[in-house]
């Protein structure tokens, strides 16, 4: 299949049992793209105040916006420069910036305790942007019941109770970042890859919003445009869920392209939505089958999110492609 389909999330919470194992079914067949649009009820106007907040924060002088970089984060906090995270595949480091923000777990919290590293606070630019800590955390907490009520549609269709992903994600890891891909000068006949061929790490990511086109979805067809409905939110699978599934949902492979019919930066804002960094993603069973036999051994999430935070040059002291930095 390569149509990205578009399901009512809505109706699943609210539809008749026939409705909810329509948009079950939809979500499957889409997410053999490893991509599905949603409706939502996320509110348009906290949507408008945190992308005229970021535009703000990314339009700064350079030696303002490193002031917000969180040393030792690995991309997963605070400000990260141009030319710095690279795809696994690729030796040429992606042409944008972004701002990290995660999860707020309590002093004491055991997570917080054995995984200090993983729990750096949210970190943004209050000094530079006034107000835009409130509206960012704010972001974060909407969309991410956004991405625990959708994962119950996929545990349904994996054959697990709905709320197989609940407490998997509770105080998980999750990572909001927003992206600026700055305008590129290109010919009518040109193309420019601003982010290359990559599939997500996490469980699920959402995407509320960008502010033009450029994100396409590698199908056995080629490369599509992602292009949701106005009112719509794109959902895609991560790394982490192709292990939880045993490979029957893959990681949805896209790319982020600037083309000369949409001129300009682009602004996008993603969510990630990890796990604790303590969940063993193991396969389901009942994703293993004779003829799916167990794909991957069984590893800590914490591990996992360490290897590919490597393999895209976002380890400080480890980067395997030199580009920019946030220094």
């Amino acid at each position: 299949m390569s149509e990205i389909l578009d399901v009512d999330l809505l109706a699943f919470e609210s539809g008749t049992e026939g409705q909810r194992r329509a948009v079950v079914d939809a979500v499957r067949r889409s997410l053999t793209t490893g991509f599905v649009y949603t409706s939502h009820d996320l509110s348009e106007t906290l949507l408008d105040d945190a992308y005229g907040m970021l535009e703000r924060f990314f339009s700064l002088p350079v030696e303002q916006k490193v002031k917000a970089t969180v040393p030792g984060s690995h991309g997963q906090a605070g400000y990260t420069g141009l030319l710095v995270e690279t795809a696994a595949i690729s030796d040429t480091p992606d042409w944008k910036e972004m701002l990290n923000w995660g999860a707020r777990v309590p002093s004491g919290h055991p997570l917080r305790t054995r995984f200090p590293h993983r729990y750096l606070g949210p970190h943004l630019p209050e000094e530079q942007v006034p107000g835009i800590t409130k509206v960012l955390l704010e972001f974060y907490d909407r969309v991410l019941e956004l991405q625990r009520r959708f994962l119950r549609i996929i545990a349904l269709g994996i054959g697990c109770h709905e709320t197989f992903f609940d407490q998997m994600i509770t105080n998980g890891t999750t990572l909001t970042r927003a992206i600026h891909y700055p305008a590129m000068s290109l010919a009518p006949d040109q193309s420019h890859v601003w982010a290359a061929e990559h599939g997500d790490i996490n469980l699920v990511t959402a995407l509320p919003r960008a502010t033009s086109r450029g994100l396409q979805v590698k199908t056995d067809d080629g490369w599509i445009d992602a292009v949701p409905p106005d009112d719509g939110v794109i959902i895609n699978t991560g790394i982490m869920l192709e292990h939880v599934t045993n490979g029957v949902i893959g990681q949805g492979i896209h790319r982020v392209v600037a083309d000369p019919g949409h001129p300009g930066d682009r602004y996008s804002v993603v969510q990630f939505c990890h796990p604790t960094p303590w969940t063993i993603l193991a396969p389901v069973p009942t994703c293993i089958t004779p003829d799916n036999p167990q794909r991957f051994a069984p590893i800590e999430a914490g591990d996992l999110l360490d290897q590919v935070l490597y393999d895209i040059n976002l380890v400080e002291d480890a980067r395997r492609v030199e580009g920019g930095d946030a220094d």
